[in-house]
């Protein structure tokens, strides 16, 4: 047991020491908790609580209900009591406890003398931990509370008991008489001391709650961090039944007011008790997410990963069928392929499209007894409006769909585990329930058919292939299939300075018509990806994203990698373009140096007659590259999944500066970035 610090003095922390200025009635929060803090000292030494609060709870439970018996007239009888068990070797702090009990005894009535007993008592067990001072105060109360009631029922018939109990005074209190003249007063004591039993029992149980991490249990942080006040407002009620029962044994004609002590009791009772009912939860949660973190490392089966994913413990319920507009059992996944299509119910019809080329692959590939797809959708808090704008979604969906996700640990899990952002995603997952891919979304968005079966194997498959561009753009213009067909070479291009794109488009023009490139049969087309055309320019950036993210985690710096970086890097230039034969990219270029090698291409059109114009082309190119050299700036998305910590420039050797951007969600808002 800790040794007791020295007598405690309230002037070393109250300026002046005025105690009409420290009534803890008017003290705000802070107040009362920047002096009770400065009473304790942090100690390695620990006090075994529980065995003292055991011996605690059943007396003053058992004193309680003597004062409910005696006053109230109650008939349940104490062999219905359940005692909490006790160590049969407990060894009493009695020195403590009387120290304590004394700091209390004969103190007059008062909102400031309670305030500096308490305070006196905080000093004294300065080295205890808080709900250790909590529950040794508690046990003080518990000696003499317990101890005069006990000595009222037993005094009528044994001789030693009376005479013990005329000198504490309790007949002054027990007599038929003096219990029906102060009635209702012990019945007001009687009360808040089982409510102050409850509250440092709650204290207690937070206490121990606190020895799980606050990552997993969040609210344990304030909780924990009202301790101390609600330690000093058990301790600050116990004083003040203390001074009520004084008063009413010694028939004073001053009483202590304890229903402001009963109001403050109750309110911390029911934030107790909501904050140990939210940690109880959040550990449930944790307990669960640990489940599902573990199965997922050695599943078995599709159906044990979705059942613990989606319904936790909770007896699973039927999904809903697109295809059959009916409900169906979650078993029709069993041995299934599946992909998990995750999202808020803020979903476009462009991010809806790339579902359904999966929906179509499976079709197109006659796959659909094999791959299933199942729409999980996220949504912390329902609404009537949310759910009006589910049912449309769920109408437009021809596949599974679930309807009631309520796993707290199974949002957690995708969450963390998955970095779901708020953007879709895919998680494809085989027959066994192991993920093949943890987010195929941009997989998908990016190579379509092409990539199935959608799996991180497929992905390293067609990683290298230069035929990038094909998907991003052959669904924005129907010539577009044509020219790849027929292997021209196309100048895509654009960017935000519209005097740029008149210059780019006149050289590049000219270059195109030129007799000696009609001589040779070389064919070139030009397309500008104009911002102006939202729809246009909205879906091509939105591939260069989706195809970045899909190969931003390659640890080799390919030539395909770097081009789609230095694409994306391209975004909110000035100018840009990219050169394909077919479906075929040549290269990417920056707007300075793509304008230098169309506008002087009378110096270097010779060269095409040996090299050829992609040749001759490329190598003009890189010359212009090594004189008005400039690296990189990426503004990556805010995607599901993890993102890379190092980025290498995809113009130079070294890593790449990492910037946060902020960015409104209006569409002319101005970008602001902090390092």
């Amino acid at each position: 047991m800790a040794s007791l610090a020295p007598k405690f003095s309230l002037k070393s922390i109250i300026p002046g020491g005025g105690e009409g200025e420290h009534n803890p009635l008017t003290m705000s929060d802070d107040q009362i908790l920047e002096q009770i803090i400065s009473t304790h000292v942090h100690s390695d030494t620990r006090f075994d609580v529980g065995p003292l609060f055991s011996l605690v709870d059943n007396t003053l439970t058992r004193s309680t209900h003597i004062v409910d018996t005696v006053v109230q007239g109650s008939q349940v009888s104490l062999e219905h009591i359940d005692d909490k068990n006790t160590q049969a070797n407990f060894s009493s702090p009695l020195c403590t406890l009387r120290q304590i009990s004394s700091e209390m005894q004969c103190k007059p009535p008062g909102e400031q003398v309670a305030h500096k007993t308490t305070m006196s008592i905080l000093g004294k067990l300065s080295h205890y931990e808080w709900d250790a001072k909590a529950v040794l105060t508690l046990a003080a109360f518990a000696m003499e509370y317990g101890e005069i009631w006990l000595l009222a029922q037993m005094q009528p018939n044994d001789l030693l008991a009376k005479s013990v109990a005329m000198l504490k005074r309790v007949p002054g209190l027990a007599k038929p008489a003096s219990l029906q003249k102060h009635r209702q007063a012990i019945v007001e004591l009687n009360t808040l001391t089982k409510s102050t039993l409850q509250v440092i029992e709650l204290i207690f149980e937070l206490e121990r709650l606190s020895s799980y991490d606050s990552k997993d249990v969040p609210s344990l942080v304030t909780a924990t961090e009202q301790i101390p006040l609600d330690v000093y407002w058990a301790i600050i009620t116990i004083v003040a039944i203390v001074t009520q029962i004084d008063c009413l044994i010694t028939e004073s004609e001053h009483r202590q007011e304890l229903s402001h002590y009963g109001q403050k009791i109750n309110i911390i009772l029911s934030k107790l008790r909501k904050q140990i009912a939210e940690c109880r939860q959040q550990i449930e949660v944790m307990k669960i997410y640990y489940k599902i973190r573990k199965t997922m490392q050695t599943p078995t089966e599709t159906m044990e990963v979705l059942r613990l994913l989606i319904f936790s413990y909770d007896v699973p319920k039927p999904l809903y069928d697109g295809a059959s507009k009916t409900t169906v059992s979650i078993d029709v996944l069993r041995k299934k392929n599946v992909y998990l299509f995750i999202s808020t119910l803020d979903i476009t019809e462009e991010e809806l499209s790339v579902v359904f080329k999966i929906h179509e692959a499976i079709r197109t590939k006659n796959q659909t007894d094999q791959h299933k797809i199942v729409w999980v959708p996220i949504v912390e808090e329902w609404t009537d409006q949310l759910r009006k704008k589910f049912e449309h979604l769920k109408a437009k969906m021809p596949f599974f769909v679930v309807e009631h996700f309520g796993s707290a640990a199974g949002f957690k899990y995708i969450k963390e585990e998955w970095q779901f952002k708020k953007k879709p995603m895919v998680v494809t997952m085989n027959h066994q329930g192991k993920i093949l891919h943890h987010n195929a979304f941009h997989l998908v968005e990016s190579w379509g058919i092409k990539a199935f079966p959608f799996t991180k194997t497929r992905e390293e498959e067609i990683h290298h292939s230069r035929q990038w561009v094909e998907n991003i753009v052959t669904h924005i213009h129907p010539s577009i299939p044509i020219w790849f067909k027929e292997e021209k070479y196309i100048f895509f291009y654009g960017g935000h300075d519209k005097d740029w794109v008149q210059q780019f488009t006149k050289y590049a023009t000219a270059m195109a018509n030129d007799a000696l490139l009609k001589e040779k049969k070389i064919s070139i087309e030009i397309f500008h990806v104009e911002k102006e055309d939202k729809n246009i320019f909205s879906r091509f950036w939105s591939g260069i994203e989706s195809l970045f993210v899909t190969k931003v985690h390659k640890t080799e710096d390919d030539d395909v990698t770097k081009e789609v970086q230095k694409m994306l890097s391209y975004k909110n230039e000035t100018g840009w373009a990219l050169l394909s034969k077919g479906s075929e990219v040549i290269l990417t270029g920056h707007g300075t140096t793509v304008l230098k090698t169309v506008a002087e291409y009378e110096k270097w059109k010779e060269l095409v007659k040996s090299k050829g114009f992609e040749g001759s082309f490329r190598d003009y190119h890189e010359k212009a590259v090594r004189l008005l050299h400039r690296c990189s700036h990426l503004e990556i998305p805010n995607v599901a999944g993890k993102l890379p910590e190092r980025i290498r420039c995809p113009e130079c050797p070294k890593t790449m500066e990492i910037f946060i951007t902020y960015k409104c969600c209006h569409e002319e808002a101005t970008t602001n970035s902090a390092r």
